[in-house]
Order: C-alpha cells, then structure tokens, then sequence
C-alpha cells in the first residue's frame, strides 16, 4: 500500500483490518501488508513533507514481502505518484518476475487503495501501465 499508518502486529487500522477480511474472504490463510514508503504518518500530506519517505531499506522489504507472496495486490492509490514512487516500485516487482494485481485503478492508473472498494471487487492482473 502507501505507507504505515496507526497499524502494527498487535492492532489494526481500518485499512488493514478491511485487507484482512478480503484476504479471509478469498481464501488465504495469511497476509503481509507492506508499503511503498517507509515513512509512518496517518496523513498522506505528513507523508510528502518528509525528506526521504521511502526509507534506506523499503525497497529490500518490498522484494522480500513479494518473494513470500502467493498473489500481490497492489493498493497505493493516487499518493503513489509521489517521487514517482508507485510506477518505480510496479517496475521493480515486475523486473524481479512477479505479476501484480490490483482491485480498480484511479484515473490517473494507480491502483485503488482498498478502504473504500466493494468486497464483491476481485483482484485482476495489472498490465504494464503506460507512461
């Protein structure tokens, strides 16, 4: 997704807490929940002011999480589009082989964060998107 919230392995957010249900729902027996930017803020604008939001390690942690994954969702929505950090991140996991889904795209062809989008949505694959 974007970025850690108020979430932490004793305690949902509503944002985790709606992945978990989707992910019971379709089956699986475990998640792991982890974010285009290392820097933890509950406001997407807190998140911009920061002077390296994505940490020195994320990018190790997003590689790792994908090599673990079954399927990976991605859900960062439109705040993606900081530093240009969503589409670096999508053209990592796909240099590494991994294919990605997502449960809606925004306009601007981020993927959907998930607080808002319907159950009934399934996850489908997410094409190259076009620069």
């Amino acid at each position: 997704m974007l970025n850690p919230s108020t979430a932490d392995e004793l305690r949902n957010d509503p944002t985790v807490e709606r992945c978990e249900r989707r992910a019971r729902q379709m089956g699986f027996g475990a998640m792991r929940v982890v974010n285009i930017f290392a820097f933890r803020a509950t406001q997407p604008q807190d998140l911009r002011k920061a002077a390296h939001p994505e940490g020195p390690l994320n990018d190790a942690c997003l590689l790792e999480g994908a090599q673990w994954a079954d399927q990976i969702l991605c859900a960062w929505g439109v705040h993606g589009e900081h530093l240009d950090q969503g589409p670096k991140v999508a053209e990592r996991l796909r240099a590494a082989g991994h294919v990605l889904t997502h449960i809606g795209l925004t306009k601007e062809g981020h993927p959907r964060h998930p607080l808002y989008v319907s159950y009934k949505v399934t996850p489908m694959p997410w094409d190259v998107p076009s620069r």
